[in-house]
């Protein structure tokens, strides 16, 4: 498979899960495993352009695919992308372990939708949990990161 651009190859067992083997073969661990049943979202990646959870899916599924993980959404030289940027500017992360899903999440949002509404947002984020911000924080950082004027809404 290609990982963030790079052509990986490794040796998985067949039931071995494409988060765990990020993590563990690839040595990519901001992929987060917060639930291991698809219900948090922390684990969300980009597989051919789709974001999905990896612990739903086999590292045998994504064999010969391209994947995205949260490492690969920074430039070559560790500059944040605007998503990421947002998120920290506007503080939509506190304890940091649902972020990556939510960061990947939102750019398979942002990719289909440029301009979301909040209502757009939040109905987008329905499958990833966060226990810290409130999700209040976090729309308002993927409505910034998509250009639109987010000086009105106030911080929480």
């Amino acid at each position: 498979m290609v990982v963030n651009g790079r052509s990986m190859r490794a040796e998985a067992e067949p039931r071995a899960l494409l988060s765990d083997f990020l993590r563990e073969d690839l040595s990519l661990t901001g992929t987060h495993v917060g639930c291991d049943t698809g219900q948090c979202g922390a684990c969300v990646v980009h597989v051919d352009g789709v974001a999905v959870k990896s612990c739903n899916m086999l590292a045998v599924e994504a064999a010969g695919c391209e994947v995205s993980t949260i490492e690969g959404q920074a430039g070559p030289d560790g500059t944040l992308n605007a998503l990421q940027q947002a998120f920290q500017d506007h503080h939509g992360l506190q304890c940091g372990f649902c972020t990556p899903g939510m960061v990947m999440s939102a750019a398979a949002l942002l990719k289909e939708n440029p301009t979301p509404s909040e209502a757009e947002v939040r109905a987008h984020l329905e499958g990833n949990l966060c226990r810290c911000t409130g999700y209040h924080n976090i729309v308002k950082a993927i409505l910034a990161a998509s250009g639109q004027d987010v000086s009105g809404i106030a911080a929480e």
